[in-house]
């Protein structure tokens, strides 16, 4: 793996993993020709917690990525007690990787335009670029202050470790965790909103399964 070619990471629950998590990771790792990691949350600081345990959201991302090796699984949220804030990550990462590789943090649209509430946010910057991921036809306004942070940052190509922010257009999969979840509460089987190596060890989605009981 080349030191110069940025690696990027997706974080989130996975609770469970779909489609649309692993299309815009795809998707990113092709347009920034980055490895991309995949970063399952331990405890999210503004949501509740998983129903599947770090064990199974893990399990089922294993799953999810066969077949292929430009996404990976990266646990160190899950190996790290408390809050999973998103600085630790990247300054955990930054250790790792030294100070010269690109690191692209990837978020979507919508929580790009909440980024002025996250921990540490302007450490971020000094840390990763910052990877916007959109969909065509939509719009987040950003609040003032974030605005002007973010003014002279944005670019069509990164430069350097760390400090930009550049838009990755994605395609629009309308899949959300919560929908699959519900779906499985109803005692229905949400196929092709993920991936179907998910489905061949039925234990994998015994936690979601378990909704509808």
């Amino acid at each position: 793996m080349s030191h110069t070619r940025p690696l990027a990471i997706l974080g989130g629950t996975f609770d469970p993993v779909h489609n649309g998590h692993l299309r815009a990771a795809w998707e990113a790792a092709e347009a920034l020709d980055a490895e991309v990691r995949m970063v399952p949350a331990r405890t999210p600081p503004h949501r509740p917690p998983p129903i599947a345990d770090a064990a199974g959201r893990v399990a089922l991302l294993h799953a999810a990525l066969k077949g292929q090796s430009r996404l990976a699984i990266d646990t160190r949220e899950l190996d790290r007690d408390g809050p999973s804030y998103t600085v630790d990550t990247l300054a955990s990462l930054r250790a790792e990787i030294g100070p010269e590789r690109p690191l692209v943090l990837l978020v979507g649209a919508d929580a790009f335009a909440g980024l002025a509430a996250w921990h540490l946010w302007h450490e971020l910057f000094t840390l990763a670029h910052i990877g916007v991921l959109t969909r065509p036809g939509s719009d987040h306004a950003l609040p003032a202050e974030l605005a002007a942070f973010v003014e002279g940052r944005r670019v069509t190509r990164l430069h350097g470790p760390a400090g930009q922010v550049i838009d990755i257009a994605i395609t629009p999969l309308d899949i959300a965790a919560t929908a699959i979840r519900e779906a499985f509460a109803a005692g229905n089987e949400p196929r092709f909103l993920m991936p179907e190596t998910c489905f061949s060890d039925p234990a994998l989605l015994e936690p979601y399964r378990a909704l509808a009981l």
